[in-house]
């Protein structure tokens, strides 16, 4: 891993949910930062002004204060520039809710707020891998076909936003409070289900799935899921089938692969904290040690 300097000039762009879900943990993470350098604080509060800030950082190290989104969304932009090569992210992970910074967590980032300050001022930059897809979306942790655990739509009006790039975000827009609040309302009416029926599963999938050229399974062979993850920095994904099974349950197909193609009827995708499509095709290639991420040394 490449050492980080300590005396280098921040951008601390801080997320809005990281603002109203957990103020002290946002205060404590600042306040260790301008302990150890020289800093300049962004608040955006939109889409807008976080990819300005982040383009317009000049020779300042950006850090960002937030959860897996907020890191997402950051490295979509980093890689639409084409300035992922040469910027090294730092993270300081503060989310509300379950699982707004297992991410984070798997990547190697302390999750307690001095640690992961401490982290940004005396870690070292490691180079991870990146899968990037036909419509220049990117995956930093993990891709599953049928998304699970969460809908579409990312994250609501309420302030704060989606993240562009794959299919995924919308990139929310802001909206007077009684107009989100009639949209919460349909939302929540449309998803309530019919009285007595009980909540249906999804079923299995008909795809073809391609690693590097090779057909791992065909469309003749229902499955019940598709997962894609990058390896890290080997240069690779790990691609695990799962076919769909009567009685015994079928043994997992798996490959590593540097370009993988999904193909068949219309289907939905999660990509890290988003859910893409529907597409019937989509090809993912593994960019090897495209992007950096500062951890403790």
């Amino acid at each position: 891993m490449t050492e980080v300097a300590t005396s280098d000039q921040l951008l601390v762009v801080i997320d809005p949910v990281a603002r109203r879900g957990d103020g002290e943990a946002v205060r404590i993470a600042k306040d260790v930062l301008s302990a150890g350098a020289t800093m300049k604080v962004c608040l955006p509060d939109g889409p807008e002004e976080f990819d300005r800030a982040l383009a317009r950082r000049g020779s300042r190290r950006p850090v960002v204060i937030g959860d897996d989104r907020a890191l997402l969304r950051a490295v979509s932009l980093l890689h639409r520039r084409r300035e992922l090569a040469g910027c090294a992210l730092s993270l300081v992970p503060v989310g509300a809710g379950r699982g707004a910074v297992s991410l984070s967590r798997a990547l190697g980032v302390p999750t307690g707020a001095v640690a992961a300050a401490r982290a940004v001022l005396d870690g070292s930059e490691r180079r991870l891998d990146l899968l990037v897809d036909d419509s220049d979306g990117v995956v930093l942790g993990a891709l599953r076909i049928p998304p699970s655990g969460g809908g579409a739509e990312g994250r609501d009006g309420t302030g704060t936003y989606g993240v562009g790039g794959g299919g995924g975000g919308d990139g929310a827009q802001h909206h007077p409070h009684w107009l989100r609040t009639c949209r919460s309302l349909v939302r929540t009416l449309a998803s309530r289900p019919a009285r007595g029926a009980a909540p249906s599963a999804p079923g299995p999938a008909r795809l073809r799935v391609e690693v590097d050229g090779r057909i791992l399974v065909d469309l003749d062979q229902p499955v019940a899921g598709v997962s894609i993850t990058p390896e890290g920095a080997g240069g690779g994904a790990r691609v695990e089938v799962r076919p769909a099974s009567v009685g015994a349950e079928a043994v997992p197909l798996e490959a590593v692969a540097r370009t993988v193609t999904v193909s068949g009827a219309d289907f939905r995708y999660r990509a890290d904290a988003v859910v893409g499509g529907p597409v019937r095709t989509r090809t993912w290639v593994v960019r090897e040690r495209a992007w950096g991420l500062t951890l403790p040394g």
